[in-house]
């Protein structure tokens, strides 16, 4: 099994998490390539058996609870004309309770995957405040979608 993981980041807590998950499913056998938004190409949305979108939740455009401006260019803008072809997609979102919009990236991940023909793999992970605290989440998290995905193709 491949998993294609790409990410964006600003305060390096998104880059944690994604670490955290990469380190956890290399040490069960797992291929896994992640990569930065603003590096990727469209057709990067295609690798992997699993692709995995991870991105925290901002205030681009002076709207709270919006994509990183990052990952809003490139779904958005880059790759607004990519056909995920069925491909499996699973959700990794970020946000801080301080805002009232916490974690609402989850829902523009969702809109696009389901705009572009993808298919929703789990529950989105939505890690509030430090994620430092939440690394056991973050392991059965990506257990989980790699459990789902077999299941899939079995």
């Amino acid at each position: 099994m491949k998993i294609q993981i790409i990410f964006t980041t600003s305060t390096g807590n998104t880059e944690h998490v994604v670490g955290v998950l990469r380190k956890s499913l290399e040490s069960k056998g797992i291929s896994v390539s992640s990569q930065l938004a603003e590096e990727s190409k469209p057709e990067d949305l295609l690798k992997g058996d699993i692709l995995i979108l991870a991105c925290g939740t901002w205030n681009t455009g002076g709207s709270e609870g919006q994509l990183h401006i990052r990952m809003d260019a490139f779904l958005n803008s880059k790759s607004k004309d990519i056909d995920l072809g069925g491909k499996q997609v699973a959700i990794i979102s970020l946000g801080d309770e301080e805002y009232y919009f916490t974690g609402r990236a989850t829902e523009h991940l969702i809109r696009f995957v389901m705009e572009h023909n993808g298919k929703l793999i789990g529950s989105p992970l939505l890690i509030i405040n430090d994620p430092e605290e939440q690394e056991e989440k973050v392991c059965k998290w990506g257990e989980r979608v790699v459990e789902l995905s077999s299941a899939c193709h079995a």
